[in-house]
């Protein structure tokens, strides 16, 4: 909550500004009974027409300033609840876009989108509501306390016994409804996350005909939030007409009760009518505060669920003092690295050790789940290795900013991933300013010039988000010709050729080498054919380094490399392959 309320500190000018103009409609709407009570007891019983005109004048002067005072208080209240709600996005977007993998894995993406957007919108509605009720409330409570007073004592009694009465109305709704709203945010997160899954995932669910179990989970899911949605609106529909009913009863008992005093003439017409309408004052002012009690809670929770994001620190920061690097050549060595997740009892990664120099490709296999994506995740910085070491360039990585480090970085992600726009500007996300001619440049190396030109409008040919009107095997090529672009000093491909075919690998390969040969290329893949003329494989077994060499070398020395090999290609194949 603390973390939250930091970001309404620039605001506070705005907010005394707004006090100041809620203060000045409280009082002009303070006077307003006791100009009435004027009229009737000075002006209608003795027949002073003057005094009316006079008085209702003041009356219209004073009712101008209150309006004035809302619309200019409201106007300021609702500007600076949007601009604090805009400030916190930001912020979130950019702590959220800052996170190393480790901390996205703390929050589910569907959990972010909500704390993003509905548990903000929560916040920005709050803060409009405090800033006008719960300021304004007070200040009319308390002044058409001390007015009601001024005016009658001896029917005090009758706003004293609503007070107690809303007060026990206001108690029992805080503590059958504030505990739901904590559910009521889980079971909107849990509601976002089966959507986002089932809309990524369409196609599958047809392909395995699961629409209608897939719509009963969402069914569950969806009634779930109704039921807490439904209790909390009822118990809300209830307070008001309880509250009503209370304005009404008491409107009735101060008629009744002032009705006994005037006949005894120990109160006037005029000071009757005005103590009712300050008694209506005090009233909706509890009714206001009451509105808070049930808002600012279940505000207080969206604040809690945004600052837990916001107070969380990166496990991968930049040192204050970093190193900065000189003429790169994209020397890439890991000494004795091991890395263990943070929730793992045993180590992903075991004493790895091993040396990718420029001009050449490393590649990396393995079976599923021996950890290779994990230790080419290690090279940016996406996880930091929990011992040994990994240097760029002689330098240890961690002693580099995140930033330059990526800056030397061209990487290509297990599942290619295109944004909503054009074929160019996709492309560009690896260098912003990148001609048409490097754009060209990179899509002939990532063998996509021929599709791309098959579309009717080039580069400019629009991009749905995903990538969903485009084949997998153009994604990928898509996302190498991105990385390309960038023309970095490492090269590191995740891999990126599964969803093409055994010509084109070979040729994208062939085009790596001709065109980006004096740069390190670092290759992860699970077949032969990709990765049999590297000039270096290593070969991981549950988390360690079980061979290093060539093809050939490993094909005598490395059983589990020859075991891969062989369940791929026949001897022969093999041999045809390398030649």
């Amino acid at each position: 909550m603390t973390t939250v309320l930091k970001y309404y500190r620039p605001y506070i000018p705005f907010v005394v500004l707004i006090l100041a103009f809620l203060f000045g409609q409280a009082m002009c709407e303070l006077a307003l009974p006791g100009y009435m009570s004027d009229i009737i007891n000075n002006g209608i019983v003795k027949g002073d027409m003057g005094y009316i005109w006079t008085t209702g004048v003041w009356m219209i002067i004073v009712s101008g300033c209150s309006v004035a005072c809302s619309i200019i208080g409201s106007f300021l209240a609702a500007r600076t609840a949007a601009k604090s709600a805009k400030n916190i996005r930001s912020t979130l977007f950019k702590k959220v876009t800052n996170f190393s993998a480790a901390e996205l894995e703390e929050f589910s993406t569907a959990s972010l989108i909500t704390r993003s957007t509905n548990d903000v919108q929560m916040l920005q509605q709050a803060t409009v509501m405090t800033l006008r009720l719960a300021c304004f409330a007070p200040m009319m409570g308390v002044g058409a306390v001390i007015k009601a007073l001024n005016t009658s004592v001896s029917l005090s009694w009758t706003v004293g016994l609503a007070l107690l009465v809303i007060v026990c109305i206001m108690m029992m709704a805080f503590f059958l409804v504030l505990p739901k709203f904590q559910v009521l945010q889980k079971k909107l997160d849990k509601l976002n996350l089966i959507i986002k899954e089932r809309l990524t995932g369409i196609l599958v669910i047809r392909a395995f005909t699961t629409e209608k179990t897939e719509e009963k989970n969402f069914d569950v899911a969806n009634l779930d939030l109704t039921k807490i949605n439904v209790f909390v609106n009822r118990a809300m529909s209830f307070m008001m007409p309880a509250l009503m009913f209370v304005m009404n009863a008491v409107s009735i008992l101060i008629l009744w009760a002032g009705a006994h005093l005037i006949e005894a003439q120990n109160l006037m017409i005029g000071d009757m009518l005005a103590y009712l309408q300050y008694a209506m004052h005090v009233i909706m002012s509890f009714l206001y505060i009451t509105m808070m009690f049930i808002m600012i809670p279940r505000a207080a929770v969206s604040a809690q669920r945004i600052g837990k994001v916001l107070d969380i620190e990166s496990t991968i920061i930049d040192k204050a003092d970093p190193t900065q690097l000189k003429d790169p050549k994209g020397l890439v060595q890991f000494n004795n690295v091991c890395f263990a997740y943070s929730d793992a009892e045993e180590k992903t990664l075991s004493d790895i050790s091993f040396t990718a120099e420029p001009g050449k490709t490393t590649a990396i296999i393995g079976g599923t789940g021996s950890g290779k994506s994990t230790l080419i995740s290690l090279i940016p910085r996406f996880y930091d290795a929990t011992e040994g070491e990994i240097l760029m360039d002689g330098i240890n990585i961690k002693d580099i900013t995140q930033h330059d480090l990526r800056e030397q970085i061209g990487y290509v992600p297990q599942k290619g991933l295109l944004f909503s726009g054009t074929i160019g500007t996709n492309m560009q996300y690896g260098k912003e300013d990148a001609t048409e001619e490097e754009m060209t440049e990179a899509a002939a190396i990532a063998q996509a010039t021929e599709f791309i030109d098959e579309k009717g409008q080039g580069l400019d040919e629009e991009v749905a988000q995903g990538g969903t009107n485009v084949s997998g095997g153009q994604k990928q090529r898509l996302s190498i010709a991105r990385a390309l672009v960038k023309k970095p000093k490492v090269y590191i491909f995740d891999d990126s050729f599964s969803a093409l075919d055994f010509k084109t690998d070979k040729a994208l390969r062939d085009a790596l080498k001709t065109k980006v040969g004096d740069s390190t290329i670092i290759i992860v893949a699970q077949r032969i054919n990709t990765i049999i003329d590297a000039d270096q494989i290593l070969v991981l077994d549950e988390g360690r380094l079980v061979g290093k060499g060539s093809h050939e070398e490993l094909m005598v020395d490395c059983d589990v490399y020859k075991e891969i090999a062989l369940s791929q290609l026949s001897e022969e194949e093999l041999e045809r392959g390398r030649k």
